[in-house]
């Protein structure tokens, strides 16, 4: 009887759908999280470009502030889609030494697909600001 349970031990029968399965699963978990992590550092650069060409937009000696924030929202809408939420914030700046236009963006920070964490990320442009003189 003790020779019978120790030759079940021992055998391997079976377990390679199993270690398919558990490696399988766990590469599957690695990969799409890299995938996210992707996705994740991409959204983070769109919304931050948005930001510097709505600052330089905003920068502008014919344009507002205004002009600058919809052009913002005009890129990440272009980039990633419409309906992914961003705050735009303009506003003008001296604490560069010289006059310029300050945008912040805060938009979703994506941890499953495009859904996440709303206000999560938040990414600042500065422009300097152009006169006619």
């Amino acid at each position: 009887m003790a020779r019978g349970v120790r030759d079940l031990g021992a055998d391997e029968r079976g377990s390679a759908p199993v270690e398919f399965v558990l490696v399988g699963a766990l590469l599957t978990v690695l990969t799409l999280g890299v995938l996210q992590f992707g996705l994740a550092v991409y959204v983070r650069n769109v919304v931050h470009d948005a930001a510097v060409e709505g600052a330089y937009h905003a920068a502008l000696a014919d344009t507002s502030a205004a002009d600058g924030a919809d052009r913002v929202r005009q890129v990440v809408e272009r980039a990633v889609g419409a309906g992914y939420g961003t705050d735009v914030a303009v506003s003008e700046d001296h604490s560069l030494g010289y006059p310029a236009v300050r945008v912040t963006v805060t938009a979703t920070l994506p941890l499953a697909g495009l859904l996440g964490v709303p206000r999560g990320l938040e990414v600042e442009a500065h422009a300097p600001l152009e006169s006619f003189d």
